[in-house]
């Protein structure tokens, strides 16, 4: 949202500078991310001039081109060539002095030089309206009155104006503050609470109304209005305007506009848009001569029906639209966009005025079906204030009627069938030094209840009985009014304490959430960043996984198109992330992220948690005593296997192929139900997403995996005192024997010594039989009671090369 400096200043006069508004704004809740300089003329004119021209002869070299030279005020005339047709000696004409940047209107700026053309010297340039950004005229120079005087900064004789606007990061439950008055509010009260607590002076300075004038009936072009759907229409305000002059509007008013990026139309349209961000309060214009019947229906639509908006684009309404009607047709989408039919032209003659307060719920979902933003309808999906909408309107009757020329020619109309009500509730001050950590001066919260416009019905000792604007649609519970408290006292005002004081529990529960933590804690202690993403996601992202297309949850009312169904992985969202990384020089990644997934069958719909893992990129970072390593799939099932002992699962795993997502994958499984999913991302999916890095990810069925987690005692081992052994053994398999069935041999066939297995070596190279490879093996044996000799080591290494020989069909050597 854009806020003038100037047009702030206009409503809470100040001599505070843009920045240190920014400060206080950005201080009080409004954070203001940027303010960018305005100017009416791009580069505000610097560095032009008025000038005459004194004489004017054919260039010795060029056909089209003209040597003059122009007194610019300074005792001393500049020659200058000049392009101009319609240059002439007498003439006063803008000029651009050497050094001078140029802002045309299309092209990039540049700076005018002393040069050489064809020959001549030239000192500036004598400028047309289109290379000076003032207008689109390239048919000559700009000519300007005799008796303009020589020397005139053109910025001065134009009268350029020049502003700073505020782009602020408006939250959505901050529809109060969607306008100028609203943001002069805040600052106001921040400006007035910060006054107090430093100074202990309560200078109180009323904002600045913009003004109306008292609306008399002297024309008749009476309009009957008919609100059919008064839970959607809350209140409804109009008035009729005749013998309007539709046509530009004054400077100043298309300046107002621009300024904030709204781009002027004519002086009706401009006025409305001018009062909604002045007001916040949006308004709508309707040629009377256009409306059926004289007649003003406000009504759902029929579903089917059709309609054409201001963009031509003829749509379909659905039942819940709410529609404003004439006496046979819709002539604008309520609250959101108007309809190409019944709109403001420069035959309008007579205007019917409308300020309205919709449902927030019933605009945001037109809204959203249609797919239409507009600045109506940003504020109306907040909530607007039901109470403003007769003063708006009478300051755009105003307005219309100062600059158009109209007259009133009607009474007010105003439906207003139920009455919203102000909030009323008590709030104790022990409940809010509780919530708020700081026991804040009494006097100081009455003070900024009152400069936020929140009455104060009663006050004592103990607690305040307040009455809440309809305008505050945020503030409806004590709490709220605490936040709003806070924010105008300044939260940087609330010590941090140096020592804070809690609770623990002398038992852990096992639960969902301490085990979360525990793996997070793991996680993040080996270098992985925890990323959350968003549940919604493109519709394409269904057909990257199988039956997807069938079992995706689609919205009804999606965000956008990019946001229209429910994930039902988590892989794609946390490809999305490494590819934002990615393009940012960051190629070395490790993420985890805790997720729903959701699926439909057919009327049934099913959420489950899951929980992720990614790799890609390098181990380690680059380094001159260590190598980059590249992370592999075998990095990966190491913290998948951790994760799992973390939780207590180690034992009866069952691991088989993992599905079409990865190149080389697998899956754990326990009693058939998987519990993890885990591999190198194919090439095909990557492509899909731009990556060209290996990308290896783990999807863990967090809901499966609580199933059979066990809370872990703590057990105290004696570390042994006796040595461990190691032997090596090497083998010749078939390819398809497993390590996992290696290791299972090994540990069934010797049970008490046997502690450990590590496989150091692999080789299936053309220097041996095909279909078969070579495992080198280490064991680690050790006996708690007593050193291992070699006759014991002897019989346990027999044990295990027997197994190995009868249940892989294992070739060994034996010496």
């Amino acid at each position: 949202m854009k806020i003038s400096y100037n047009w702030l200043k206009e409503i809470y006069p100040t001599d505070l500078s843009p920045e240190a508004i920014d400060a206080l704004l950005t201080a009080g809740g409004l954070e203001v991310e940027s303010i960018e300089e305005f100017e009416s003329v791009k580069g505000g004119m610097k560095g032009l001039v008025v000038g005459e021209v004194k004489t004017c002869i054919k260039h010795p070299d060029a056909d089209k081109l003209k040597l003059t030279t122009v007194d610019v005020g300074t005792g001393e005339n500049l020659q200058i060539v000049c392009g101009g047709p319609n240059v002439a000696a007498g003439q006063k004409v803008v000029v651009a002095l050497p050094g001078t940047k140029i802002f045309p209107l299309e092209g990039e700026p540049f700076v005018i030089k002393q040069a050489k053309i064809r020959g001549q010297s030239s000192n500036g340039m004598i400028c047309a309206e289109d290379e000076i950004g003032l207008g689109h005229s390239h048919a000559g120079v700009i000519v300007l009155p005799d008796d303009t005087k020589v020397g005139t900064p053109a910025a001065d004789y134009y009268k350029i104006k020049s502003d700073f606007v505020f782009e602020i990061g408006l939250t959505p439950n901050r529809a109060d503050a969607a306008s100028h008055l609203g943001v002069a509010r805040d600052l106001a009260a921040v400006v007035r609470a910060k006054l107090l607590i430093e100074t202990g002076k309560d200078e109180k300075k009323a904002l600045v109304i913009p003004p109306s004038k008292e609306l008399k009936k002297a024309a008749s072009k009476e309009v009957k209005v008919i609100v059919e759907d008064s839970k959607a229409c809350l209140r409804y305000t109009g008035i009729s305007i005749a013998n309007v002059q539709v046509g530009e509007s004054p400077s100043w008013l298309k300046d107002r506009l621009t300024s904030i990026g709204v781009h002027p139309i004519n002086n009706i349209v401009d006025i409305t848009n001018y009062v909604l961000h002045e007001y916040g309060q949006p308004l709508h214009a309707f040629d009377i001569d256009s409306i059926k019947g004289n007649k003003i229906v406000v009504r759902s639509a029929k579903p089917g029906e059709k309609f054409t908006t201001l963009d031509k684009v003829e749509r379909s309404l659905a039942e819940g639209d709410l529609m404003i009607c004439d006496e046979s047709s819709p002539m604008c989408l309520a609250g959101v966009f108007g309809g190409l039919n019944s709109g403001i032209t420069e035959k309008t003659k007579n205007v019917f005025l409308e300020s309205a307060c919709f449902s927030p719920g019933s605009i945001r979902k037109t809204s959203k079906r249609h797919g239409l933003k507009t600045d109506a309808s940003f504020r109306f999906e907040r909530g607007t204030d039901p109470e403003i909408t007769v003063g708006a309107m009478n300051r755009a009757a105003t307005l219309v009627c100062e600059i158009a020329g109209g007259v009133i020619a009607s009474e007010v109309v105003d439906i207003y069938p139920l009455k919203v009500l102000p909030a009323v509730f008590e709030i104790s001050f022990n409940y809010l030094d509780r919530f708020s950590g700081e026991v804040i001066d009494r006097k100081v919260i009455q003070t900024i209840l009152e400069s936020l416009d929140i009455k104060i019905l009663s006050a004592d000792s103990e607690k305040l009985k307040i009455e809440v604007p309809a305008f505050k649609v945020d503030v409806s519970r004590p709490v709220d009014v605490v936040e709003e408290i806070l924010r105008i006292y300044g939260y940087d005002r609330i010590p941090v304490r140096e020592k804070i004081s809690t609770s623990l529990p002398g038992v852990v529960e096992f639960n969902k959430e301490n085990f979360q933590h525990k793996i997070a804690e793991y996680l993040s202690a080996n270098g992985f960043n925890e990323i959350i993403n968003n549940s919604l996601v493109k519709k394409e992202y269904a057909s990257l996984i199988a039956d997807g297309e069938s079992t995706a949850v689609n919205l009804l009312n999606p965000l956008s198109q990019e946001l229209s169904i429910l994930r039902q992985d988590l892989l794609t969202t946390a490809l999305e992330t490494v590819l934002f990384n990615l393009n940012r020089k960051q190629n070395n990644l490790k993420f985890f992220e805790f997720g729903k997934v959701y699926f439909r069958n057919e009327s049934k719909y099913k959420e489950h948690y899951r929980f992720s893992l990614l790799l890609t990129g390098n181990k380690n970072e680059e380094s001159w005593k260590v190598k980059e390593v590249e992370v592999d799939f075998y990095s990966l099932k190491a913290y998948v296997k951790n994760i799992l002992t973390l939780c207590g699962i180690e034992d009866s795993l069952e691991m088989e192929s993992s599905n079409q997502a990865f190149a080389q994958g697998m899956v754990m499984q326990k009693n058939k139900e998987v519990l993890v999913d885990f591999g190198m991302v194919g090439k095909s999916m990557l492509k899909k997403f731009d990556i060209s890095q290996n990308v290896f990810y783990a999807e863990l069925h967090w809901d499966t995996i609580l199933k059979y987690a066990r809370k872990k005692p703590i057990r105290y081992k004696e570390v042994s005192k006796f040595p461990a052994v190691k032997r090596d053994l090497s083998m010749m398999v078939r390819n398809e024997i497993s390590y996992q069935q290696l290791e299972k041999i090994a540990f069934d066939a010797e049970k008490k010594l046997l502690i450990d297995i590590r496989l150091f070596d692999v080789y299936d190279g053309d220097k041996i039989e095909a279909g078969k490879k070579s495992c080198a093996l280490s064991f680690i044996l050790q006996d708690d009671q007593q050193t291992l000799t070699d006759q014991q080591i002897n019989k346990v290494m027999d044990r295990l090369m027997a197994a190995y020989e009868r249940e892989a069909g294992a070739e060994i050597r034996r010496s």
